[in-house]
């Protein structure tokens, strides 16, 4: 089972790093030099393998242990700031001062940790239930098991649709297409059929292969796993490149906002340190405060508060029908104004019904449906609905049996270039020369055709056949096209023997509009989301669909109008569209791309393998539980139920967690900014510090108490109304109007407490503590909501928490053994002044907060 190159292979020096040259060697050999048989492995023998190479993934499957998140909440710069800070106050023999930070330090570890840990373990247990799966012969049976779990020597079965799960050596191979565009660059299926290569053949030429990351267009195989996770070739190049998700638009905020907030805090200390200090203040006392004020002023809880705010969407969307993949992306779905969808499944019921065939003239015909019945059941490429409504089709006859006497010679399989799939049959009683039927969407398979019914097919024959599709097409059904011919036996066939068909007939399909569709696709309007319809069907169908639910038609992209769109043109061409018919998937890409260019949050929803390409390019992309491997894995979201009202619901949550996470920003661009920007001003004028370096933790340690509430509070329905995104100007002009207020209110405070009451130190420091710590509550239940604060009912957990800690905050000064923090208790008057100026600060943010929103404010 080693991964070296056999001995006896003629230049074991030239292997194909990280692995061993498998493609060259006999089959046999393979098998023997990996200890295993075409029948699989046993259950004991895959699970010993894996403990020796591992999972079969990319990047070690990070574990959410209690240590993993522990080493995570310790490794925090402010927590290392705060432990330079014991350690200093401890050296200078400032005991008091060291046990005080040290206390809030665990305490905040503790807190941090046990919400932090709980989030993470609910999120892992939501994406374990969308996990790639394979198909692998276990025990000599067929198991469907996790494709981490794959091991070399195991062996696998692959299906159109399907993700190559590992680097494999085919042992059988039946028509199949592999797209390999993620290893290669090539955009076209590669043929892949069994035996050796030369041993220097390039990846791309190796057609005895199949790589991971790599997926199944067409047919079928079972091929031997030789290599898994770091050891294949895709992941000797993901190592080297370091790939990792693309950073979403929230998160570049947030990072941004991160710098912003570093950067002043980094300016307030090196001010605050060296100006005391040329003031002749104690060095050691100076730092402690300045580095009390970096921890104060910055967002520490927002890492845990986004992964408390995304793990509770991620739950809650899992109850309404929605796994999160990608817990980043929630943000992204919130921020979405444009979503794109097929019709079948989301616009339609998404169960086809053949209504029937017919002749070229439009009556039942027997004979089309037999033709197009053994098409179906014999092609062993793309598995779909289409071919299952044929199959099991009712009408001309009961569901329908190859007859035993027919024999398959050979398949030429469907792409979405071609559009068609033809199958070639021989019947000994048929007479000697085989029959090719093909089968596939109108126009691709009579461009193949040159006569009907033995006779020319003309431009008037032509014409008449499109007219009557067109009126079908009116009414919302499907069109297929059969065509066939004879030909002379041979050993393979291609596309290029697709030609000089004679025109059979057509077949005709129904799928319904879904019920609910209508509604669903207003309130996604009401939602700021616009819907286009991105199909591979013809104009007159989609029309007629679109017409049926209710959405607009006025403006109709075709792939025809698309080809001849330059890159410049096709941004504001899409933005006007609602419909996009007749397109390819290299189309729907390039229309995905299109809306981005124009300034859109684009969602696309796919569930085949043609959507792959549009999904990667969509900022977020949607996928159901029934959809081909390669579309789930391409996917951020996988719907239980094909529903639009599902996704609304999903878009409706990913408001609300942008929302909460929002209020915290807030509140620390608001409050927190402000007193500590007080504090720094006021140290500079006042004879002695306005508060010690651990009375400043203390209060920055109680208000985040709270502040977790923040993550499960309501959210008002105005702010999940209408797409939002991070607006680094709106958060600048916030800062600086509601700290200024929160400055004057601090300020204003240290006049009243060293004027009117003439207070001493203990005093007025325990006065500006309890001022300090009561903004800071009431600030977040003004600036959560844009409403009048009294007008928007907050969550429970924050609501209780900030009345217990306010009320904790009053009668602090009274309470026993807080002189170790410094405090006195306060006169009646000097607590009631300050609960008075608390609440004219209220009154101030509310008018504040009603000017900021009416003036511009997003």
């Amino acid at each position: 089972m080693s991964a070296q190159p056999p001995a006896n292979h003629p230049n074991p020096s030239l292997a194909d790093p990280p692995g061993w040259p498998w493609w060259s060697l006999p089959t046999a050999q393979v098998l023997d030099h990996l200890g295993t048989r075409e029948g699989g492995l046993s259950q004991a023998e895959a699970a010993a393998r894996l403990q020796i190479h591992g999972p079969n993934t990319l990047t070690a499957s990070r574990q959410v242990t209690p240590w993993t998140v522990l080493w995570s909440q310790l490794a925090s710069p402010l927590l290392l700031l705060l432990v330079f800070a014991a350690a200093t106050s401890a050296l200078t023999g400032e005991w008091v001062d060291a046990a005080i930070i040290l206390t809030i330090l665990t305490a905040s570890v503790v807190i941090g940790f046990s919400r932090e840990y709980r989030a993470q373990t609910a999120a892992r247990a939501l994406l374990a239930r969308v996990t790639a799966r394979a198909r692998a012969l276990r025990d000599g049976h067929e198991a469907l098991i996790p494709a981490a779990e794959l091991v070399p020597g195991d062996v696998v079965l692959l299906s159109a649709g399907g993700l190559v799960p590992a680097d494999l050596l085919l042992l059988e191979a039946t028509d199949l297409y592999v797209n390999e565009a993620v290893l290669t660059g090539e955009s076209f299926p590669v043929d892949k059929h069994i035996g050796e290569v030369a041993f220097k053949t390039a990846l791309g030429a190796r057609s005895n292969s199949a790589f991971l990351g790599s997926n199944v267009r067409s047919g079928s195989a079972r091929a031997l796993v030789v290599a898994t996770g770091p050891a294949t070739r895709f992941g000797d190049i993901a190592h080297r490149l370091a790939l990792r998700p693309p950073e979403t638009s929230f998160e570049h905020g947030v990072r941004r906002f991160g710098y912003l907030l570093t950067i002043a805090m980094l300016v307030m200390v090196i001010v605050v340190f060296t100006v005391n200090t040329i003031l002749g203040r104690p060095p050691i006392e100076t730092l402690l405060f300045s580095i009390a004020l970096a921890v104060g002023l910055s967002p520490e809880l927002l890492p845990v508060i986004l992964s408390i705010n995304l793990a509770r969407s991620a739950q809650l969307m899992a109850k309404r029908g929605v796994l999160v993949k990608r817990l980043a992306a929630i943000q992204n779905l919130g921020s979405m104004d444009v979503l794109c969808t097929d019709k079948t499944g989301t616009l339609t019921e998404g169960v086809v019904q053949m209504d029937g065939a017919f002749d070229p003239q439009g009556r039942p015909s027997d004979a089309v449906f037999i033709r197009a019945a053994t098409n179906a059941a014999l092609q062993t490429g793309l598995t779909n609905p289409l071919d299952a409504a044929i199959v099991g089709f009712g009408g001309a006859k009961s569901a329908f049996a190859v007859p035993p006497n027919l024999i398959k010679l050979g398949e030429i399989p469907y792409d979405f270039v071609r559009k068609r799939l033809s199958v070639i049959v021989a019947d000994p009683a048929d007479g000697p020369n085989p029959r090719l039927i093909s089968k596939g969407a109108f126009e691709h398979v009579l461009e193949c055709c040159t006569t009907l019914a033995s006779a020319p097919l003309d431009d008037a024959a032509r014409a008449a056949l499109r007219a009557q599709v067109d009126s079908w097409s009116r009414e919302g059904t499907r069109v297929l096209a059969v065509a066939s011919r004879r030909l002379a036996a041979q050993p393979r066939y291609t596309r290029a023997d697709e030609c000089e068909l004679d025109f059979d007939g057509f077949l005709t399909f129904l799928d319904q509009p879904k019920a609910g569709v209508a509604e669903a696709l207003i309130a996604l309007a009401k939602l700021g989301v616009a819907v286009k319809l991105i199909t591979g069907d013809t104009r007159l169908v989609a029309e007629h669909v679109a017409k049926t639910v209710g959405m607009a038609r006025d403006h109709v992209l075709t792939g025809k109008d698309l080809d001849e769109l330059l890159d410049s043109a096709l941004p504001r061409a899409a933005e006007r569209a609602t419909l996009f018919v007749e397109v390819d998937p290299n189309q729907k890409e390039r229309i995905i791309m299109a809306l981005k260019k124009g300034g859109h949050v684009t969602g696309f929803l796919g569930d085949g393998i043609n959507d792959a390409p549009a999904m990667h390019a969509a900022d977020t992309s949607l996928s159901v539980e029934s959809a081909v491997d390669v579309a789930k894995e391409a996917a951020d979201f996988v719907l239980l139920e094909q529903d639009l009202d599902v996704i609304r619901m999903g878009i409706e949550e990913g408001r609300r967690t942008y929302a909460n996470t929002l209020k915290y920003v807030l509140t620390t661009t608001s409050a927190n900014l402000g007193n500590m920007v007080s504090m720094a001003i006021a140290s500079l004028f006042l004879p002695f510090l306005p508060l010690t370096a651990g009375q400043v933790l203390l209060n920055n340690f109680l208000s985040d108490i709270p502040a977790i509430g923040i993550a499960g509070d309501r959210v008002d329905s105005e702010l999940v109304a209408q797409p939002r995104r991070w607006d680094m100007g709106f958060l600048l002009r916030f800062m600086v109007q509601f700290g200024l207020v929160s400055s004057i209110f601090d300020l204003l405070t240290f006049g009243i407490l060293l004027s009117v009451f003439e207070s001493p130190v203990e005093t007025f420091r325990t006065g500006w503590f309890i001022e300090s710590l009561l903004t800071e509550l009431v600030i977040a239940l003004v600036v959560r909501t844009r409403r009048p604060f009294f007008k928007s009912r907050p969550g429970r957990v924050l609501l209780w928490s900030s009345v217990a800690l306010g009320a904790f905050t009053l009668s602090l000064p009274y309470l026993p053994g807080v002189s170790v923090f410094g405090f006195v208790p306060l006169p009646p008057v000097i607590l009631g002044t300050i609960v008075g100026l608390t609440a004219l600060y209220v009154l101030a943010t509310e008018t504040l907060k009603h000017h900021f929103y009416r003036h511009g404010a997003p």
